[in-house]
Order: C-alpha cells, then structure tokens, then sequence
C-alpha cells in the first residue's frame, strides 16, 4: 500500500497509546488481551480486566508521586503484569522504561541514572538487590516496587504490586487527555556494543504513526484476537512495538513466555497467529525440523527435494504469477510434506511471521516460505521506531522489503549508506546532542550505519555496517555479515563469526548447532558426551570443511573463509559473545578468543 508521510500523520493526528487503549476497551472489552501459563493452564485476561488493573496501578503509581513527565525503570521479564504497569504510566503522562533484565548493578546505576527515573519497578527480590546495591549512587531514585516477594524480603520501605492495585482505579477515559502526542513515550536503550547505551527518544506520536504504517503493510482483514507469543525482552523495540503497542491499537490476544527457550513449546500450544522472531529462533526452529528427520536418511531427501520444488512456486504465488499446475503442485507438496511439519511445530495457523533484528540467511527465510511459514524480513533499528522497510507478502530473499508506507528510504550518495526519514524517526538521543546530529542529520535523515543496496523494484539488501566491513592485510572491503549468513547454513553450524581485519586473510569461528550436529553424529554412530568432543571429532571437521566449500562458492577468492576454528560451547544470548537479541558482540568474540584467532594465522 503507497502511502506519504503526511497521509499517515493526518490519518493519527491527535492519538496517543492511552487514547487507543481506551477505544480498544470501549470497542473490544469482552476480548482477551493477555494470556500466561499458570500450572497445566492458562490465565485469561480481557481487554476491560486488562484497564481496571491499568486504572487501579495509574492510582498507585500516582500515590508515589508519578505524574506528568515522571520517568520510570521496568526490569522484568515477559509477563502480563509489564503491560498493566508500562500503560499504567501513559496515563499519568509518564514514561516508563524498560531495561534488559541481565543489566549489572553498575549497568542499573548507569541507565537510571542517566533517565533521571525516580521510581524502579522490578520483578523479584534477585532484581530488586541489584537496585539496593547501588541505591546511594541513585539520589533522585524515590521509590522502589517490588511484584513477587513471597518471603517478605524486600523491607518496609519497599512498595509491592498487590499495595498498587489497592487503590480505587482512575477514570481512564479522562486520564488518557493527559498524555499528548508530543509526549515522551519511552526510552529504548541502545544494546551499548560500541561504547555507553544510548537513550533513544521515542514520542507518542512516532509510536502511533509506525503501528499505522505496519497495519497497512500487513494488509490483514481484522487484527482483533490475532494471537502473539510474547517472549523477548521488553526493552527491545521490535518487541516492544509488536505486542504492547500495536496491541492498543489492534486488539491482539498477546501470550507472554516468560522463558525465551520455552518459545517453541509455547508456539505448539497458542498456533499463533502473528510471530516474530529473532534469526536465531527461526534458526532453531529449522534445526529442529532437520534434526527431526535426519534419522530417517530417505525421508529426508524427500523433504529436501519437496522443499526445492516448492521454492520457486512460492516465489511465483507470492507475485500473483503462479500458473493453475504451480498451484496445484504446491497443494500437493502441502499435503504431503508440509502441513503436517506445520502443525507439529505449532505454526500452522501463522497469517503473518517476521524475523528481524539481525540478518537471516536467504536460503533459511526461503525454507520457510518453501514448507509455507509465510516469512518475511523486516529491517530498521530503534531510533526509527522500528521498521523502516518490510513486505509482507511480495517477499525477496536476500532482502530486507521496500520502504514501510510514508517512510522515505534511500542510499546516501557517498557511501551507499542507507537512510531514512519519515514519522517513525526518533525525537534523539537523552542528553546526548553531538550523538544525536551524528545520527540524525539537518533535513531529517536518520543515518543507519548499515551499507545497502537497492533494486529495481525499492527492494533494499543489507551489504554491511560502516564499521564492521573486514579490511584485509590485502586492501579488500569484505562483507563479514553476508559470509556469517553462508556459514551458518552449513547444517552443525549455530554461530558464526567471520574475521579477517588486517589479516592476510578470511577465517572464521564457528559454533556448533546443539541440535542438528549431536543428530548429526547419532546418525553416523559417532560416540560422544557433549559438543565439546563433537567440535575435535575428525569426522564432524570433514563435514563442516565439506560444507564450507559449498557455501564458499558463490563468493570471490579474496571473500571466501580459508580457515576456520569449530568452537564446542553454545553461545547463548545476552553473554560475552551475543547481544540479548542474538546480534555478535564481535568485540568480545575477539577478546575471549584470542589465542583462537591467533592459531588460525600460526
């Protein structure tokens, strides 16, 4: 759908998150909202339930002093109680902020600090320690609140949740007047892997103008009860934008996963309707459909050679040129192969799957939309609110969409550097005006960092960040992120990190798949008792060698990865090697393995 800037601005003029909260209530109360596993069941809340609780914390959080222009830090994880509490503060004209849960007491210190918060609402007694900790560092730090304290630990000068929900409830209808569209909204903290986090400024009006521009790319009849797994961290933009708020204004039903692994057990009980998920979610997804049939040699290359056949069908399906015999061939593929994997993994009844945040493999996005998860990438960062560029359905592999409807997105004329601007594009960076005029220039162009290219049809790719390209020893700008992406569809292969900078040449360490490579080995009477043996095992290095040959392939002499490590430890999220949202903290990859690195140019 081609829309401008300013049609989408008209058509949000005056709407903030409280207001559209408030109509969804009006329209939609007897519709669930939230949803949690409690025991073997779950516990339901409808929209109305949903803003009495918001109407009655507002009155508690008012009680402490929150009101118009109050900033307060969220540290909890994936549950419904983080929507109560986070609208709760629009209405007050609040702006509530929420940190990653694996954040230091210095990290905590820092980012409280620097936000200027007075209150910190926290989940438990582990969370609320590292606030204590730190609390003589925090003078403008007023009021802490704890939810779940069953042992009474937390002392008397500590506010619990259930003190909270003891007030009788606000007027929501009249409180939502208090928060205007130019209000501050929230703050997303920048992950931090090239020096302090920055405090991107997000007003309601960007959120109210991006949750417009994504309901006209998604093109979706109704989005009323459409089911969402909620399970990343509330401080990530992407998850922030497509369970909270899209949620006021769309009326999702949003399942909260507290645990991120749980993810896939949690997909096979709610057959969501709308995913979005990190590459490395589609990824273990994908290893665990291969694992699954790798023990079964034949029926696997019958999967395989579905899968192939049915790639070129869906791209034809996708762009309305599928003949009648495609689409018949295709309906035979399902029904033989596909559907059934789609219903034992729980995502057959997906009407929309994202992934974003980070480059995804083309070959794996096109896996996926091959066996008929429609799977499409999104691309932006949090200083565009989100998205800057996503197709839904006309999906490229190997691209990152067109420009979202009233976004401008183009490549800078010096560098290829791509850039974008429109009502989705952050207000700055909290206290921070030099960063901000480096990202944000005179005419409103967000500057992304990130290299690109662009198609005939506005269909941008991702080549690089500025700052991450691998120059050789050789003088050769080398893309680290497109050989990541080859490497990790060796099948043992989880993680990748290509280096090279200033070397004579590309090498790469890579870290075995938890699923695919021990099914790997079981299937060849390998005898092993952790990853850790399988990364020296002679056998597993000839597979993964034979498969970096075919990966290496596509690319030039000078790109290809000569050399590689196979690590034996799985890198997990939020650590030293990736961000909580899987990105490579290369910086840390390269101080941990040092003496890995080292060897390969021995």
């Amino acid at each position: 759908m081609t829309s401008t800037d300013q049609e989408i601005h008209v058509a949000v003029e005056g709407q903030t998150v409280p207001l559209a909260f408030v109509r969804t209530i009006r329209e939609h109360g007897d519709l669930v909202a939230l949803r949690e596993k409690v025991g073997d069941g779950w516990a339901e809340t409808t929209f109305g339930e949903y803003g009495d609780q918001v109407a009655r914390v507002a009155a508690g959080l008012a009680s402490l002093g929150v009101g118009d222009g109050t900033r307060i830090v969220l540290m909890m994880r994936n549950i419904p109680r983080f929507h109560v509490i986070d609208m709760a503060a629009y209405f007050l004209g609040a702006t509530p902020i929420s940190i990653y849960n694996s954040s230091s007491p210095e990290q905590v210190a820092y980012l409280t600090g620097h936000c200027g918060a007075t209150v910190a609402i926290v989940e438990d007694i582990g969370f609320l320690e590292r606030f204590l900790s730190v609390r003589g560092d925090l003078p403008d730090l007023s009021h802490l609140v704890v939810l779940d304290d069953p042992d009474g630990r937390a002392g008397a000068d500590v506010h619990t949740y259930a003190s909270l929900l003891e007030h009788d409830p606000i007027d929501l209808e009249a409180a939502a007047a208090v928060t205007t569209p130019d209000h501050l909204a929230t703050l997303i903290y920048t992950s931090g892997t090239t020096g302090p986090p920055k405090g991107v400024m997000l007003t309601h009006r960007n959120l109210a103008w991006t949750v417009e521009s994504l309901r006209r790319t998604l093109e979706l009849d109704s989005y009323l009860g459409k089911r969402i797994v909620s399970y990343l961290p509330m401080a990530h933009i992407a998850e922030r934008m497509t369970s909270h708020y899209q949620q006021a204004w769309l009326g999702y039903e949003v399942t909260s996963c507290p645990d991120p692994g749980q993810i896939a057990a949690y997909a096979r009980e709610v057959r969501p309707n709308v995913m979005f998920g990190v590459p490395r979610v589609w990824e273990k997804i994908h290893a665990g459909v291969v694992g699954a049939l790798a023990a079964d040699r034949a029926k696997a290359k019958q999967f395989d050679d579905a899968v192939e056949a049915a790639k070129p069908i869906v791209d034809a399906m996708a762009w309305d040129r599928a003949t009648d015999e495609q689409r018949q061939t295709f309906a035979f593929l399902d029904e033989v192969a596909f559907k059934a994997v789609r219903e034992l993994i729980g995502l057959d009844q997906l009407d929309i799957a994202i992934t974003g945040a980070a480059p995804i493999p083309a070959e794996l996005l096109a896996w996926f939309r091959a066996i008929g998860v429609p799977l499409a990438e999104i691309y932006g960062m949090s200083e565009s609110s989100g998205p800057m560029t996503f197709a839904a359905n006309k999906v490229k592999a190997g691209t990152v969409g067109p420009a979202i409807p009233g976004c401008e997105v183009k490549l800078a004329e010096e560098d290829n550097e791509i850039i974008c601007r429109g009502g989705n594009v952050f207000q700055g960076y909290l206290n921070e005006p030099e960063k901000t005029a480096e990202a944000l220039d005179d005419d409103g162009w967000l500057h992304s960092g990130d290299i690109g290219t662009v198609d005939e049809d506005g269909y941008f790719s991702i080549v690089d960040r500025k700052k991450e390209l691998i120059v050789t020893a050789g003088g050769k700008n080398i893309s680290p992120a497109n050989l990541e992406a080859a490497l990790k569809m060796i099948p043992m292969v989880g993680q990748a990190c290509a280096i090279g900078d200033r070397r004579p040449f590309v090498s790469a360490l890579v870290v075995l798949d938890p699923d695919t490579a021990p099914a790997w080995a079981r299937s060849q009477g390998i005898e092993f008792d952790s990853l850790a043996d399988l990364a020296l095992d002679p056998a597993v290095k000839a597979e993964i060698d034979r498969g970096l040959a075919e990966v290496m392939a596509e690319f030039n002499n000078a790109e290809r990865v000569k050399k590689l490590t196979i690590l034996g430890e799985e890198w997990l999220p939020d650590s030293e090697e990736l961000t909580p949202t899987s990105k490579l903290k290369r910086r840390g990859i390269h101080a941990k393995y040092a003496d890995e690195i080292d060897s390969l140019y021995a």
